[in-house]
This record gives C-alpha cells, sequence and structure tokens, in this order.
C-alpha cells in the first residue's frame, strides 16, 4: 500500500485497482494501520472546525462554536464509529465473496474498503469550515466518487465477471446503507442525549 497507489485512485482508479489486486501483502496489520489513520481526517477537521470557527446552517447563519471538551468526545465517539463501520464493511465483503465467485482474502477484502472509502474520508476536510452545504456537498461527492471505485474495483481485486460484480456491489451498497442510516441514528441520540453541548459564549 503506497502513496502512489493511494493517489492513483484520484486519477487512474483501474490501474490503481489493478495494483491492489498484484501487491503483496508483507504486513497484514498494514491496511488496519492506514484504515485507522485515514479514518482521523473527518473527526480532527470537526474538532478544528467546531472549536476554531464554529459550525451553521447557512452562509449568513450565525456560527456556533462547542467548548473543547464536548467537540473532542463527540469526536472520540465519531472516530470510534468510523472505524467499527468500516471493519465491518471489510468483514461483510469477505464474508459475501464466495457466493459471487470471489476468491480475495480477508486483508485484500480491507484494502477494497480501505481504498474505495478513501475519497468519502477525505470529504471530511470540510469539516475544518463546518457549514452545513459545505459537508453536504463534499460528502456527497466524496460517496458518489467511492461508490465508482467500488463498482470499478469489485470485479477487478475479486477476478470476478463484470456482471456478478455489478450484484456483489449492490449487495455491499445494502450493508453500507444499514450501516450509514445506523450512525446517523446513533449521531442524533449522542449528540441529544449522551454528549453535552457546552457553547463558547
Amino acid at each position: 500500500m503506497t502513496i502512489k497507489t493511494m493517489s492513483e485512485i484520484f486519477y487512474h482508479p483501474s490501474i490503481a485497482m489493478k495494483h491492489i489486486r498484484d501487491e503483496k501483502l508483507k504486513d497484514s496489520n498494514e491496511a488496519l494501520i492506514t484504515l485507522a489513520l485515514l479514518a482521523l481526517i473527518p473527526p480532527v477537521s470537526l474538532l478544528i472546525g467546531t472549536t476554531q470557527v464554529g459550525w451553521s446552517l447557512s452562509l449568513s447563519g450565525e456560527a456556533v462554536r462547542l467548548s473543547f471538551a464536548s467537540a473532542a468526545l463527540s469526536a472520540m465517539a465519531f472516530y470510534i464509529a468510523l472505524c467499527i463501520s468500516l471493519l465491518i464493511m471489510g468483514f461483510a465483503i469477505h464474508w459475501m465473496e464466495r457466493t459471487y465467485g470471489g476468491e480475495a482474502s480477508l486483508e485484500r477484502c480491507m484494502n477494497l474498503t480501505l481504498y474505495t472509502a478513501t475519497p468519502l474520508l477525505v470529504a471530511g476536510l470540510a469539516g475544518l469550515y463546518p457549514t452545513l452545504w459545505l459537508c453536504v456537498a463534499a460528502g456527497m461527492a466524496g460517496l458518489i466518487y467511492s461508490t465508482y471505485l467500488l463498482f470499478t474495483g469489485v470485479p477487478v481485486i475479486m477476478r470476478i465477471p463484470e456482471e456478478r460484480g455489478f450484484m456483489f456491489c449492490m449487495a455491499i451498497l445494502t450493508v453500507g446503507l444499514v450501516i450509514l442510516v445506523t450512525l446517523r441514528a446513533l449521531t442524533v441520540f449522542m449528540w441529544n442525549s449522551v454528549i453535552p453541548l457546552t457553547y463558547l459564549s
């Protein structure tokens, strides 16, 4: 897993997926370490944005800054939820692959999860200026490109026909949708019930 391959997914995804498929996995923990580091982008960005810039629902709306304690607790919970979600996706892909004729290892499935989720995680940089329209726009752009990478990468990495790969991708997206809805529900619950919001005056 190299910086070159990570950057290739943005300008030549088909070649990047072949590199992911053919690379030798020397360390089974490498994908998990990289995943854990990339998952820091959204929560850390939101931590900085909500404490230094403040969040608002519109351009003209007054920005509300959170105290560092509240923002740090939110960021920590968000980070843990992100890591768990990505791990579940990796295990789900590995569990389902044989149904569709794939023969990739768990490490390879984790790599697929990591690389396809990269645009979505990088979009978390929008949290540095946490206005609603910017976060929604960045999140949608990241989600669309991550979906494109999934449909590009599954047939290549799993070495299965494109028709079967399409069905596999739809199954993965279903799991992802369930995880996303669960994350949203947990976020609302923590925001309203668990995490005390103390605003800076």
